[in-house]
């Protein structure tokens, strides 16, 4: 599936991208012209598994790497029209440029072929724009409790607790944190750099606070919230 993303700034500025879900992970062949804190060896993640030998360049922040050349001087703050296409339907608002590249970044990270956020890839090809917390925990869990149930029809020991949950979700706050620190140096703006903070944030409410953030879910299913 592929989805496009279109920001129309006040002043009438219309910058677009364009994300496949569905096609094989990018292959990252090593470039010269890349910015070095695309190297692997740049701020590389404590968990990632690559090795100089598989992968000269990072793939996430290869893959981010355009949308961080196209805001790094924007601010955070500012409203824009942001319209969001897929093949099924569109989705429109008018909110922060922060917001907006939480969502695509996220987007783009999850199918950059990095071998910890493809993890969240199955979560990508149901990509809803503009979650917030709440609608990220229900649809992490969601989808983690449906990885159980097959487990469980293929003899497999599923995870009824979200222990693994809690787990990935850990992994996924040092990719987080390793991003934010290439890409601190060049932002002379702070839109992409608050995008990942943000990011990060939602992550870190599974690992962290998985049980409060249950225990809101619990009150809503109730129909008491």
């Amino acid at each position: 599936m592929n989805i496009s993303y279109n920001f129309r700034f006040p002043d009438k500025r219309e910058i677009a991208f364009k994300v496949s879900t569905s096609a094989p992970a990018p292959s990252v062949a090593e470039d010269a012209t890349l910015p070095s804190w695309v190297r692997l060896s740049h701020c590389q993640c404590s968990n990632c598994p690559l090795q100089p030998g598989d992968s000269a360049n990072c793939p996430a922040a290869v893959q981010i790497l355009p949308v961080v050349e196209a805001f790094q001087a924007e601010d955070a703050y500012q409203k824009l029209d942001v319209t969001v296409t897929d093949e099924r339907r569109s989705y429109f608002k008018h909110t922060t440029l922060e917001e907006a590249l939480r969502s695509l970044l996220g987007l783009k990270m999850a199918t950059s072929g990095c071998p910890v956020l493809s993890e969240l890839k199955p979560m990508a090809q149901d990509h809803l724009p503009f979650a917030n917390s709440d609608e990220f925990v229900m649809r992490s869990v969601g989808y983690y409790l449906l990885q159980q149930l097959f487990s469980k029809r293929n003899q497999q020991d599923p995870d009824w607790e979200l222990a693994g949950l809690v787990e990935r979700n850990k992994r996924l706050q040092l990719v987080n944190q390793a991003l934010w620190q290439r890409i601190h140096a060049v932002c002379q703006g702070d839109s992409n750099l608050k995008a990942l903070l943000n990011f990060f944030s939602m992550a870190s409410s599974v690992s962290v606070s998985l049980e409060s953030q249950l225990r809101k879910l619990q009150v809503r299913m109730k129909g008491e919230g």
